[in-house]
């Protein structure tokens, strides 16, 4: 049906049923002949069609086994109250010719709140069209200058042109990670210290870098992650190592993930304490950072400061032995000969309280915090130990863990008043402050 714009505001909807066989015109006499005078002068059809205020009367019929039936469609731009009167004056129609008949009105429909719903949603549509445009187009542009500058900024270090940060040069301590794209995602977030492994097999570079620097591992938490972390442990002299959540790729990290992972970071002799990882480690006696590195064995560190023992030159020249030391028979006797001399070590009540909380807790990686009266204050994994540390419980004057001692535990537990650390072995503990006791598993056998 064609609905003047111009001129309807509502549009009358009614359904017809006549006895017998009738026609359009049949029904569109009806209306204004019956509807005359009906609703007096101002509501007149004709009239109301010749000022433009009614529209064309559109009827559809169909006829079937004698009967006729069909629709009614009149717009009209009257105001509400008289549109409804004349809907309503439809309904006193009840002959069509000669036919009865019956008009039923089926909806008054307000034409322009039509109209408003439609443009509403198209409108929507429209404006969701162009904000996701808009975004996306500020999200390329954005993304396109970071990039811009990340590849400005990346830069390749040493003899084997690995991906680096500008600052790799020159910052005393760096942070060694898989591949291109994870020092790409940390120059994004303003990290410019890192520098790529580019796979398993460790460049020299980052061998001799880690002889100097103070060397972060972050590495991937899947199972490629950890074999680049067993090379590097291996070949490299790491300090700290961090890896990404289980699953998760360093690339695909946002800015807070980093920055937490990082800020967890473990020492490396504990975290392969924690975690027991099952390889042999690099032994360095002649480290050029510093460090009481010692011989690492099977994923654990031992050291002469572990061990108690003192490390024997056994000669070049011992013709007893196949490599030129004692042979065994030599070291047995005078072993023999120590041993009588010695005299059974004495504990203090509180130092078997240690070694029993030790042997109790080894292969748990728990901690016990020990208070005054030596009862224990509170427990804890190790992993988070670090953090407890920082809000001991009250009166509490010593740690006991199943675990490595470290520099970084070392310096917290000073600081909050913790006087005695006891662990399984000391890891690289450089600087002791006077007001702590380093106590291991050795020194209570």
């Amino acid at each position: 049906m064609n609905i003047d714009p111009t001129t309807t505001k509502y549009l009358i909807s009614a359904r017809i049923v006549a006895d017998g066989i009738i026609e359009k015109p049949d029904v569109v006499g009806a209306i204004f002949g019956q509807t005359e005078g009906l609703i007096g002068d101002e509501l007149d059809l004709r009239d109301l069609q010749k000022s433009g205020r009614m529209g064309r009367i559109e009827v559809e019929l169909e006829s079937k086994k004698g009967k006729s039936e069909g629709t009614i469609s009149m717009p009209s731009s009257l105001d509400q109250v008289e549109t409804a009167i004349l809907a309503s004056a439809l309904e006193t129609i009840d002959r069509v010719g000669p036919c009865k008949a019956k008009i039923e009105i089926e909806n008054v429909e307000d034409v322009r709140a039509v109209k408003k719903n439609r443009i509403i949603e198209r409108a929507k549509e429209l404006l969701g069209k162009i904000m996701a445009e808009s975004k996306s187009a500020g999200v390329d542009l954005l993304e396109t200058v970071r990039q811009s500058v990340q590849v400005e900024e990346i830069i390749n270090y040493g003899s084997e042109h690995l991906p680096a940060g500008p600052n790799v040069e020159t910052s005393d301590a760096i942070i060694v990670v898989e591949g291109r794209s994870d020092v790409l995602n940390l120059l994004k977030y303003g990290i410019k210290n890192a520098i790529a492994a580019e796979g398993t097999n460790i460049p020299t570079t980052i061998q001799e870098l880690s002889k100097e620097r103070i060397v972060t591992a972050f590495v991937d938490g899947d199972r490629g992650g950890e074999l680049i972390l067993r090379e590097l442990l291996q070949v490299a002299e790491i300090d700290f190592i961090a890896r990404a959540p289980r699953g998760a790729e360093v690339e695909e990290l946002t800015q807070k993930q980093i920055m937490k992972t990082l800020r967890n970071k473990i020492p490396s002799e504990q975290f392969v304490e924690m975690y027991n990882i099952d390889t042999e480690l690099k032994p360095d006696f002649n480290n050029q950072k510093g460090k009481n590195s010692g011989i690492h064995r099977g994923g654990k560190q031992e050291s002469w400061r572990d061990s108690g023992r003192p490390i024997r030159d056994f000669g070049k020249n011992n013709k007893h032995h196949p490599k030129g030391g004692p042979d065994q028979k030599s070291i047995s006797e005078e072993q023999k000969k120590n041993n009588s001399l010695k005299q059974e070590p004495k504990f203090s009540e509180a130092q078997i309280t240690y070694r029993e909380m030790l042997n109790s807790l080894a292969g748990s990686s728990k901690a016990n915090f020990i208070n005054e009266k030596g009862s224990i204050a509170k427990s804890v994994q190790v992993r988070d130990l670090t953090d407890a540390l920082k809000k001991p419980p009250k009166d509490s004057t010593a740690v006991v863990f199943d675990g490595t001692i470290s520099q970084r535990l070392v310096d917290i537990a000073a600081l909050n008043n913790i006087k005695k650390l006891v662990g399984m072995k000391v890891g690289n503990v450089t600087k002791q402050p006077v007001n702590i006791e380093l106590i291991i598993k050795n020194d209570l056998e």
